[in-house]
């Protein structure tokens, strides 16, 4: 995905997490209540960025989110999970689905060409 992405050097960090901890993450920081799928957190971005140009951030996963969600959809969880982790990694590369429509069709569109790469489909 990175090399997809034009940064086959980058690095990121993955966490995978219960609903209980997603929920402490996404309450300290984003200031949401509850779970959420996945949060992503840049590291390109803000005072520290120079730090080190290739640590892209941290993805974070909730794997009891993505087991409910996988059910409800009728996919797998590991389908499941590779959505989640694309979208998350799509945040470390700027994408933000919640900027505006355009934006959020261009994440989509980019997530699907991903998604494609892993599944060949």
């Amino acid at each position: 995905m990175l090399k997809a992405l034009g940064n086959p050097d980058a690095e990121l960090s993955l966490l995978i997490c219960s609903d209980r901890e997603m929920a402490g993450y996404n309450e300290n920081y984003l200031g949401r209540r509850g779970p959420t799928n996945v949060i992503a957190f840049p590291m390109q971005e803000g005072e520290c960025s120079d730090i080190n140009p290739h640590l892209l951030g941290d993805v974070v996963i909730s794997a009891d989110t993505a087991r409910r969600e996988a059910a409800e959809t009728g996919i797998s969880f590991a389908r499941r999970f590779d959505e989640l982790l694309v979208h998350g990694i799509l945040h470390l590369f700027a994408y933000d689905h919640e900027k505006s429509d355009a934006e959020e069709l261009r994440m989509e569109k980019k997530s699907e060409e991903l998604l494609k790469l892993i599944y060949s489909e």
